[in-house]
């Protein structure tokens, strides 16, 4: 998960810079993707007020727009195939289908996604890639931040750009796949769970991206939103959320 964690730091602050370069109002933009993660049937008014005074300017940019991404690209992860397709070799052929998964993380740990990418365009991985490309960078930003929609033609077309940009993109993309093979590769795999906006900030299995004052843990603390999700490993261990948290109202 720590792979997952670096790489989405890195890509988003990446993806930050564009939208600096070209003029964006970050404020508005990260208004809009916390309206977007708001869901009105968990979230009361009082916390809702709360998180609307404080998530509001760009000094946070970086975690909600992080947020957005993981949201993003962690979507389907449940699924073998991410739904991709409509696959049950997990549950028709499971001892298979874990040793299968095991191999292809092996085998592909050490790879260069770009290289891979390139070989193979249209393997699973580089299925996945497009989806995931497709579904985080929306056709407007992609011509506001680089003045044309060229990436996402050759995408489209079942090819791989070979940019700074696109090439930050598939680190992450590469850190989610393997994560997702290798929680494939156990018996059982781990559930993964997501923090709503506005829950309790439960220490045990949330951890806070940002640091608390006076090291008081988090304590009148509610959840602002989520940044990355969490996992219940079937040994009862647990890799926590990564959460931005906000003052309780």
């Amino acid at each position: 998960m720590s792979l997952v964690v670096e790489a989405s730091k890195s890509f988003t602050a990446l993806l930050l810079s564009l939208m600096r370069s070209a003029h964006w109002d970050i404020a508005a933009a990260v208004r809009s993707i916390e309206t977007a993660t708001t869901n009105p049937t968990t979230t009361t008014d009082a916390a809702a007020a709360t998180m609307d005074n404080y998530i509001v300017g760009s000094h946070h940019a970086k975690y909600a727009l992080e947020s957005y991404v993981n949201r993003k690209i962690f979507q389907g992860f449940d699924h073998e195939t991410f739904y991709m397709d409509g696959s049950l070799s997990s549950l028709l052929q499971p001892d298979q289908f874990r040793r299968d998964c095991f191999t292809q993380y092996r085998d592909m740990k050490a790879m260069d996604p770009i290289e891979l990418l390139g070989i193979l365009p249209t393997c699973h991985f580089g299925k996945f890639c497009s989806k995931k490309y497709l579904a985080i960078v929306h056709p407007k930003m992609e011509e506001s931040l680089f003045g044309d929609l060229e990436q996402r033609r050759q995408v489209l077309a079942g090819n791989h750009p070979r940019s700074q940009f696109y090439r930050e993109f598939s680190r992450l993309a590469k850190a989610v796949w393997l994560l997702h093979l290798l929680a494939f590769s156990l018996d059982p795999p781990p559930s993964h769970y997501e923090v709503s906006r506005a829950a309790e900030f439960h220490p045990q299995y949330m951890e806070s991206v940002v640091r608390f004052s006076g090291g008081r843990g988090g304590t009148g603390q509610v959840v602002g939103f989520g940044m990355s999700p969490g996992f219940k490993l079937g040994n009862g261990s647990v890799i926590k959320a990564r959460v931005y948290v906000v003052p309780r109202a």
